[in-house]
């Protein structure tokens, strides 16, 4: 696992970064601020500016986390993603992705990009010189989602990088799965950090958010354009964001315990035909997961079943059947049915999504309990 840097540690960051406190009462809670309207002498300030307390304090702590100058909060993960690539693309530019995206952003892609006038080459991203290969002189920039939703797919993030700088493109990636725990991509030099801030950063199935991270001069370029998309995040919901943010290196470090636990024990199982996750030796990323993420390997695995995926899933008692992931509990579904549906089926078959497959968020709860229900779902 990579070294962590000297200075504040995650655990310190997630509970003081950016948290503003009450500076009229004392309080160590940073204060809901819901007003829309503020007094324009010294500084203009409205909600989709992005300046408002709240949101300067849920980005104060996001950007120390991932390590960057700065961070904008989102109402979304897909507000936060296309809001960034379209700060960066105009007409006739070209972006580059790889092959195997979460079904939400291909399908985004595959869209909006072309009603843009703009165009896209999908690669296959295990090998990054696919990526130097699809560039062309109007590409603007690389994309990459690392571990991948919902295969936990590991991309040489350095390596992407290095060909990025190279060509002088910039590079983007969704740190969703890893969170800013387990990854800190600006360390290995990419440029801007995407987050789906509804899975971990939120952490109790309770709020949407997006997120994005970058350098000063990279976050007042996506600014520009998300000043006009509008996909600012309210007060209240910053406010629940700052909140959950405080413990999200414990519950993360907890689901990095817990998924290696459960992924070596569904490796064992004979009726479980095959496994994903990063941090089995096994596991063709592995070595790179080993240098690249530094807390653990994350808290999301898949695994195909060899009976119907449906009756595995009716028969599972604490793991609970539902879209969206990264929350204290356990969860777990069909990317066919849920994350992926909008992926034709050749797509989805190339991509190598099978009709079996389910993609298990785990939980905080104890491991042997979630154990159990797995076996008594295997039967």
């Amino acid at each position: 696992m990579k070294k962590q840097k000297a200075g504040h540690s995650k655990l310190t960051q997630s509970v003081h970064a950016g948290s503003l406190g009450d500076p009229q009462y004392g309080g160590l809670i940073t204060p809901v601020f819901p007003s829309s309207a503020y007094n324009y002498d010294q500084v203009v300030r409205y909600p989709r500016y992005f300046n408002t307390p709240n949101q300067k304090a849920v980005a104060g702590k996001l950007a120390a986390l991932e390590n960057t100058e700065s961070a904008l909060v989102f109402s979304s993960g897909m507000a936060a993603i296309l809001t960034s690539i379209f700060a960066f693309m105009k007409t006739g530019d070209h972006i580059v992705l790889q092959s195997d995206l979460y079904g939400g952003t291909h399908h985004a892609i595959l869209h909006e990009i072309p009603r843009y006038g703009m165009t896209f080459t999908m690669v296959d991203g295990s090998d990054p010189s696919n990526f130097e290969k699809a560039i062309r002189k109007e590409t603007r920039v690389l994309f990459i989602e690392t571990p991948s939703n919902p295969l936990l797919r590991i991309i040489d993030i350095a390596a992407v990088s290095r060909i990025a700088r190279k060509h002088r493109l910039i590079t983007m990636i969704d740190n969703t799965f890893a969170s800013p725990v387990n990854q800190n991509p600006a360390d290995l030099g990419i440029d801007i950090m995407l987050h789906s801030g509804t899975k971990y950063i939120g952490g109790h199935s309770d709020l949407s958010c997006g997120v994005m991270a970058g350098s000063g001069k990279h976050a007042e370029q996506v600014l520009g354009s998300a000043l006009h998309f509008g996909g600012s995040l309210d007060a209240h919901t910053c406010y629940l964001v700052e909140r959950s943010l405080k413990t999200m290196v414990l519950r993360v470090r907890q689901q990095n315990q817990n998924a290696m636990l459960i992924a070596s024990f569904l490796k064992s199982e004979p009726k479980i035909a095959a496994v994903n996750y990063p941090g089995l030796k096994d596991h063709p990323g592995h070595a790179i997961a080993k240098k690249q993420m530094s807390e653990g390997f994350g808290g999301m695995l898949s695994f195909e079943v060899k009976t119907d995926p449906e009756k595995f899933i009716s028969r599972l008692k604490i793991i609970r059947k539902a879209v969206s992931l990264g929350g204290v509990e356990s969860t777990i579904c069909s990317p066919v049915k849920t994350s992926h549906s909008k992926v034709p089926p050749a797509e989805r078959k190339k991509m190598g999504i099978s009709d079996k497959l389910l993609r298990l968020s785990v939980g905080i709860e104890d491991a042997q309990d979630l154990i159990h229900d797995l076996k008594g779902a295997i039967g």
